[in-house]
């Protein structure tokens, strides 16, 4: 269903080395740099047929994150739910909501854990228990 995402950042810089270590807790390498002939840059991080990607605003106006808006990466375990979280608040991330761990809910149990990137969008590491 989907082909990629992106989202906005105030500095380009920062975000790259956030999403480089957060996104290598997946296996990603680093991001591929792309800059557009107007000079705006954006990041593509492209790991098992998926696309994630940063760019810097192309209407030049601030990035923000989204209020409301999640974006979730499948983690393969409780472990990886947790260094997720534990990666991404190392590199400049900010833990939100509660510690990661299990949760249940009519969805069934997983292992959550929500971070912010240093531009304010929400990131969650999930794992299904089958």
């Amino acid at each position: 269903m989907f082909n990629h995402i992106m989202v906005g950042s105030n500095d380009i810089e920062r975000s790259k080395r956030f999403y480089d270590a957060v996104l290598a807790v997946f296996g990603a390498p680093e991001a591929v740099r792309n800059e557009s002939a107007t000079g705006h840059v954006r990041l593509f991080y492209v790991h098992n047929g998926n696309t994630f990607a940063v760019s810097q605003p192309i209407n030049d106006q601030p990035a923000t994150g989204a209020n409301g808006g999640t974006i979730g990466f499948k983690c393969d375990s409780p472990e990886q739910v947790k260094e997720f979280h534990d990666v991404a608040v190392a590199h400049g991330g900010k833990s939100v909501e509660d510690p990661p761990g299990l949760r249940e809910s009519a969805m069934g149990a997983m292992h959550l854990s929500y971070v912010l990137d240093p531009d304010g969008n929400k990131l969650c590491g999930i794992y299904r228990v089958r």
